[in-house]
Protein backbone atom coordinates (compact mmCIF):
# COMPACT_ATOMS: atom_id res chain seq x y z
CA UNK A 1 0.00 0.00 0.00
CA UNK A 2 2.47 2.32 0.98
CA UNK A 3 4.64 1.85 -2.67
CA UNK A 4 1.58 2.41 -4.34
CA UNK A 5 0.92 5.84 -2.28
CA UNK A 6 4.58 6.85 -2.75
CA UNK A 7 4.48 5.92 -6.60
CA UNK A 8 1.25 7.90 -7.08
CA UNK A 9 2.65 10.46 -5.29
CA UNK A 10 5.79 10.53 -7.32
CA UNK A 11 3.27 10.45 -10.72
CA UNK A 12 1.33 13.41 -9.39
CA UNK A 13 3.04 16.25 -7.82
CA UNK A 14 6.39 15.55 -8.41
CA UNK A 15 7.22 16.25 -11.81
CA UNK A 16 5.15 19.53 -12.27
CA UNK A 17 6.19 21.15 -9.01
CA UNK A 18 9.86 22.78 -7.21
CA UNK A 19 9.57 24.36 -3.98
CA UNK A 20 11.63 26.53 -2.22
CA UNK A 21 11.42 24.91 1.57
CA UNK A 22 10.97 22.00 3.15
CA UNK A 23 7.65 22.77 4.70
CA UNK A 24 5.91 24.35 1.59
CA UNK A 25 6.86 20.46 0.00
CA UNK A 26 5.12 19.26 2.89
CA UNK A 27 2.07 21.49 2.75
CA UNK A 28 1.76 20.86 -1.06
CA UNK A 29 1.51 16.07 -0.19
CA UNK A 30 -1.12 17.03 2.55
CA UNK A 31 -3.06 19.44 -0.19
CA UNK A 32 -2.63 16.62 -2.64
CA UNK A 33 -3.95 13.38 -0.76
CA UNK A 34 -6.28 15.04 1.53
CA UNK A 35 -7.32 11.26 2.73
CA UNK A 36 -4.90 10.81 4.47
CA UNK A 37 -6.32 11.70 7.63
CA UNK A 38 -10.11 10.54 6.96
CA UNK A 39 -12.35 11.98 9.51
CA UNK A 40 -15.37 9.68 7.60
CA UNK A 41 -14.19 6.56 6.79
CA UNK A 42 -15.64 3.80 9.51
CA UNK A 43 -13.59 1.79 11.33
CA UNK A 44 -14.23 -1.90 12.84
CA UNK A 45 -11.61 -0.61 15.89
CA UNK A 46 -14.23 1.79 16.23
CA UNK A 47 -17.24 0.03 16.68
CA UNK A 48 -17.47 1.03 13.02
CA UNK A 49 -18.10 4.44 13.47
CA UNK A 50 -16.01 7.21 11.67
CA UNK A 51 -12.63 8.85 13.53
CA UNK A 52 -15.28 12.20 13.87
CA UNK A 53 -18.29 10.29 15.12
CA UNK A 54 -16.33 8.10 17.62
CA UNK A 55 -14.39 10.79 19.36
CA UNK A 56 -18.31 13.06 19.65
CA UNK A 57 -19.49 9.42 21.32
CA UNK A 58 -16.40 9.92 23.30
CA UNK A 59 -17.07 13.38 24.38
CA UNK A 60 -20.51 13.18 25.11
CA UNK A 61 -20.31 10.02 27.06
CA UNK A 62 -17.56 11.71 29.31
CA UNK A 63 -20.06 14.60 29.80
CA UNK A 64 -22.44 12.52 31.02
Amino acid sequence: MAESFFATLKRQLLPTTTWATREEARTAVFEQHPGVDNRQRRHSSLGYLSPAAYELQQEFTQAA
